[in-house]
């Protein structure tokens, strides 16, 4: 995987202007060409608890490859700018949300530095609540430690191995609790994954 192919995880559990999670989820999708982004592979969409356990309804959770020939930060600018349409306010760190679209990859690229991925992505839990990078991390930080992110990502990109750990997704996921793991739900939505309804 090439560092023109980025890896993105989606993740609502709040109506938008677009309709319900599942409807916003397939509205973002559905916005990625304006913002130059070609969708290459979507995964099924999944039905997660919101973390931190409590935060508010269940999420719907999905992953998306796509390829722009384009740097990581305006892909991330993309992203916020498909959020933005569709009403996102970020008013609270890890709070439940109406549609969040995080970038998690960039091919086998580490941003900005390794020692700096390091850092954040050894972070303990109770300081990644607390503090937000002011630069761009990649690969996403909290990536191995997420089912609703590992789960959607293994059907699309199985084999994509973490630059800094050498990890395939299917390694990160396996070594996931079981119980985080059962917990996710897998659900269908009339979408044929070419923007289509």
């Amino acid at each position: 995987m090439d560092n023109s192919t980025f890896l993105i995880a989606l993740g609502a559990n709040l109506s938008t202007d677009a309709g319900n999670p599942p409807q916003s989820l397939v509205a973002a999708v559905k916005m990625l060409p304006d913002e130059g982004l070609n969708l290459r592979a979507l995964s099924r969409f999944w039905r997660s608890p919101a973390f931190p356990a409590g935060a508010g309804p269940d999420y719907v959770n999905a992953c998306a490859v796509v390829s722009a020939p384009i740097p990581a930060e305006a892909v991330l600018e993309a992203l916020h700018r498909i959020e933005a349409r569709l009403g996102r306010r970020r008013e609270k760190r890890w709070g439940a949300r109406g549609i969040d679209l995080d970038l998690l990859a960039c091919g086998g690229a580490i941003r900005p530095d390794p020692d700096t991925e390091a850092s954040w992505r050894n972070l303990p839990l109770e300081e990644q609540m607390q503090r937000a990078p002011q630069t761009l991390i990649l690969p996403h930080p909290r990536l191995a430690d997420r089912a609703f992110v590992l789960i959607p990502l293994a059907e699309i990109a199985p084999m994509w191995r973490h630059p800094a750990t050498g990890k395939a997704v299917s390694e990160m996921l396996a070594a996931l609790g079981a119980a985080e793991k059962a917990a996710m739900v897998p659900f269908s939505v009339p979408f044929d994954g070419q923007g289509g309804l």
